[in-house]
């Protein structure tokens, strides 16, 4: 029965766009970043990431970490300019302490600008957290 399924919260598991010189295209770009500002490292991590809007699409993208150890975190992929015009979605699903955890993350159509660049956890860099 769907009433006794036990669906854990996520709390300190974060996603962030962060802005970023690409040496050897030499231009600032967006990366997408998972944050573990746990106390435990998180196992099996799934992110499924696609970008939409009423009449645009993006493919659906799926990344995948063995581990992330606690207070770390990894990038997850390279974000166009042109898809931020767009409303994207990260789906991150986790095992941890022996159960499945999941969490959808979003970024707001134009919402990922350098004026709203704030600082992040555990990263030593500015950038946006997703909601």
């Amino acid at each position: 029965m769907k009433k006794d399924i036990e669906i854990p919260k996520v709390e300190d598991i974060h996603v962030a766009a962060v802005r970023e010189f690409n040496e050897e295209f030499r231009a600032e770009e967006w990366n997408v970043y998972l944050i573990n500002n746990r106390h435990a490292e998180i196992e099996m991590v799934l992110v499924v990431a696609r970008g939409k809007s009423a009449k645009k699409e993006t493919s659906v993208m799926r990344h995948k970490l063995e581990k992330l150890p606690a207070h770390s975190f990894a990038k997850i992929e390279f974000i166009q300019d042109e898809v931020l015009q767009l409303d994207n979605e990260y789906l991150v699903t986790f095992f941890a302490e022996n159960k499945m955890y999941e969490k959808k993350f979003s970024f707001k159509k134009n919402s990922v600008s350098l004026s709203r660049i704030g600082d992040l956890p555990v990263i030593p860099k500015k950038g946006i957290l997703a909601k």
